[in-house]
């Protein structure tokens, strides 16, 4: 609990600022302020953790033109001759062009409000590229910017009527309009506002109010120093918190501070205090809560920018590598760098985002029009934060140069969530919320994290890393089920993919059994589509087949679903089933056709598929009727952190009962052939952070109960592969003769890694090769 002030009622974290307490606080100064900001600061900590954001952005000054006189600003200007009044569709996308080859991600839209109202030029000049409204050309060139660059468009084109936000939530991800002041004193004669018609308060208001009515993620905020009061801005915030309340559309809130400018009717107002910049930071948190995304300019502030962090801001806005900051030219924008290590030197970690803040990501499907959608999911991580990265999993190219981008050498460490990972350490439970933590990991906790799971890998596994020679026998890829991650899949006739539709009969299958013995293998694993015509003896003659040929060989296959359905379809029980294929000669089951162990994301990757619940039956009947499993999860496409932290702790709970897991092996999404990808309905699987992190959190996670972490080199490649090694990962899995499934998906890592690849991997990643059998025994 923070007792802010001494006329103050105590404030917890779990409640807001009322408004008769906000007004208390107008005339708080010297350590009732400190003490405001420190309240400040824990509440935004609940909510924002150790994170500050940023957006990679380019401004795009569409025209400077505008029918308001604001008496601050220099970015309105009037015609010119030697100006054009709006950028050409050319000059739009060669900048737009040249921010996506600097890495930015979002394309900032600014401009005059209306300027066809006012100028006849303005007019001529909207007639000459086809359009009768600066909105329409905007929407054009937003749209424009969108599909020719993949740039994530935020608007910010001033009062808006109902229609003009529909056709703009077409081509942008989020939309903006600063509140500035709800004191119509600043609109009077003398006022900063007067001669500006669409600066009166109840017109920007009924914008804001519109956009939470057409779900559209809305910035807006405060302008400091203009002449309001502390009692003004409180009024301002309520009124904006008041619509934030019924319609969850605010998705952040800019305290800016006014800068007077040389050439303005303001050029000479003494600017607001610092100070007065941090009590409405402050009181802004208090009034909004843990969640909201409060931010502040960072090339406004000179000096440090320590305080600002302190009074409780969580964004530092968009900056530009590529374009100054046209409303502001005088400030240049700090450097990206320069700004990570001031944020890190204020105990926090710089991160990157889109324009359209993570929780909105998260709920794309209620925020984003459908013809944006797909590019917000492109660029998105798990978290809904910016994929700052050009690794994707099943593609070539090198590595990044490190797993955690989030650098911030220093930087204090969060007690509560490294005593998260020392629990972990010890096998202590964990709920979903503590494993989502872990998943959640950026800076300082990433590197302790990693560190962790490797050493506990080391303390149960020791320096040994494992492999076993094997060959998979794909049998068909002919499915009856409609997954919308898979490529391997196909229907009877379909072959727009990599593979045409085959079926293998059993003397084929055995042959390819018999090719892979004389080059070695101790395994060979069984896995097919579900062809319309299989039934149960499909499997169980598939099995004996090469149970008879190579009574010594392992044969591991048939995913939960292919037991299910050869039960199904033999109209007998699953232990029945399972004990039958035991008896002709199956050792074990994979644990595929997990993908994600949570009805809430299966609903929407493979809803014809086995539920969660039918999965961890059928797994506990398997180790029932004495056939081992490994485990499975596939990520990196709809899911989230807390869907993932459920899957491994539902994993957990059912190896505690049975002790049936042999291994867990992450799966990273490949996304370039499959069909949820190719419509845009799915991120471009993990991040290269994300995927070394899933091994980490896994031995953590799943220990002391599942002993061996695998890590996938044919989706990880072998950089990725010698990075999770160091991460918790103590296994390489199986030379994968003839694998086809990931090549379906578009991987490009190979088919096969002979032996002798395996272990010189291992040997570089400074470890000791073990050629293993499928149960873990030495050969």
């Amino acid at each position: 609990m923070n007792e802010i002030g001494r006329n103050s009622a105590p404030l917890t974290l779990n409640t807001r600022l009322s408004r008769a307490d906000a007004y208390a606080m107008v005339e708080m100064a010297g350590a009732g302020l400190a003490d405001l900001m420190t309240a400040a600061a824990c509440i935004r900590d609940e909510g924002h953790g150790e994170i500050i954001t940023h957006s990679r952005n380019v401004f795009i000054p569409l025209t400077h033109l505008c029918r308001d006189v604001c008496h601050y600003c220099t970015f309105a200007e009037t015609p010119k001759d030697d100006r054009p009044a709006y950028l050409t569709p050319d000059t739009v996308l060669q900048t737009a062009r040249r921010a996506a080859e600097a890495g930015c991600t979002e394309a900032l839209f600014t401009l005059g409000d209306k300027p066809e109202r006012r100028y006849v030029r303005a007019r001529a000049a909207l007639a000459e590229l086809g359009h009768q409204t600066t909105l329409s050309y905007l929407a054009e060139m937003a749209g424009l910017v969108q599909r020719e660059t993949g740039l994530l468009v935020h608007v910010n084109p001033g009062v808006l009527e109902a229609e003009d936000i529909q056709a703009l939530r077409q081509v942008s991800v989020s939309q903006g309009l600063m509140l500035e002041s709800l004191s119509d004193r600043l609109g009077q004669r003398g006022g900063p506002h007067y001669g500006s018609p669409d600066k009166r308060p109840e017109a920007r208001l009924e914008t804001v109010r519109l956009a939470g009515e057409h779900r559209v993620p809305f910035t807006s905020g405060l302008l400091i120093g203009i002449g309001e009061t502390r009692a003004e801005r409180i009024d301002a915030l309520m009124a904006l918190r008041d619509l934030h309340d019924a319609h969850g559309h605010i998705q952040e809130l800019i305290i800016q501070n006014f800068k007077p400018k040389p050439g303005t009717r303001m050029a000479g107002a003494v600017p607001a205090p610092v100070e007065e910049m941090l009590w409405t930071i402050a009181v802004t948190r208090l009034l909004f809560g843990p969640e909201m995304n409060i931010q502040a300019p960072p090339n406004l502030m000179q000096g440090d920018l320590a305080p600002l962090i302190d009074a409780g801001i969580n964004d530092w806005g968009g900056v530009s590598p590529v374009t100054p900051d046209y409303v502001n030219p005088e400030a240049p924008w700090p450097a990206i760098t320069a700004l990570g290590q001031q944020t890190a030197a204020a105990g926090k970690v710089l991160a990157e985002r889109l324009a359209v803040y993570p929780e909105y990501v998260r709920h794309a499907d209620t925020w984003l029009d459908p013809h944006v959608r797909g590019a917000v999911l492109k660029h998105s991580d798990a978290k809904g934060l910016a994929r700052n990265e050009h690794w994707f999993a099943g593609a070539p190219g090198a590595a990044p140069e490190t797993i955690n981008a989030l650098q911030a050498p220093g930087l204090a460490k969060n007690h509560q969530n490294m005593a998260i990972v020392d629990r972990a350490v010890v096998g202590d439970h964990l709920s979903v919320d503590d494993v989502t933590v872990m998943l959640n990991a950026h800076g300082p906790l990433m590197d302790d994290l990693c560190a962790a799971a490797d050493h506990l890998r080391r303390e149960v596994n020791g320096d040994d890393v494992s492999y076993v020679v094997n060959c998979n026998i794909n049998y068909t890829n002919i499915c009856t089920y409609h997954c919308a991650f898979c490529a391997f899949s196909k229907g009877r006739t379909k072959d727009e993919f990599r593979d045409k539709p085959y079926i293998r009969d059993a003397e084929e299958i055995v042959a390819m059994a018999a090719e892979a013995v004389e080059h070695g293998a101790t395994e060979v694993c069984l896995q097919g589509g579900i062809h319309p015509s299989y039934s149960g003896d499909t499997y169980l003659g598939h099995a004996a087949a090469i149970h008879t040929a190579f009574p010594d060989l392992h044969i591991h296959g048939f995913s939960p679903l292919e037991i299910w359905h050869g039960a199904e379809t033999l109209e007998i029980p699953v232990a029945e089933f399972l004990t039958r294929m035991k008896e002709v000669g199956l050792r074990s089951l994979p644990g595929t056709a997990a993908e994600i162990l949570d009805d809430e994301v299966r609903a929407i990757i493979c809803p014809d598929k086995l539920t969660t619940d039918l999965w961890l039956d059928i797994m506990e009947t398997a180790h029932g009727v004495g056939l081992p499993t490994t485990a499975t999860i596939m990520f990196g496409h709809v899911e989230g952190p807390h869907h993932v932290a459920r899957h491994l702790l539902r994993l957990r709970q059912l190896q505690i009962r049975t002790g049936g897991f042999t291994e867990f092996v992450p799966l990273p999404f490949v996304h370039m052939e499959a069909p949820i990808a190719l419509k845009n309905k799915a991120r471009r699987g993990p991040t290269y952070r994300e995927a070394v992190l899933m091994h980490a959190v896994a031995r953590l996670a799943l220990h002391p109960h599942i002993p061996n972490i695998q890590v996938s080199w044919v989706k990880m490649g072998l950089d990725g592969a010698k990075a999770c090694l160091n991460a918790g990962a103590n296994d390489l899995g199986g030379v994968l003769m003839r694998e086809s499934i990931s090549r379906a998906a578009g991987a490009t890592h190979g088919q096969e890694f002979r032996a002798e690849d395996m272990q010189t991997l291992i040997h570089a990643a400074g470890r000791v090769p073990r050629q293993r059998r499928t149960d873990y025994s030495a050969l």
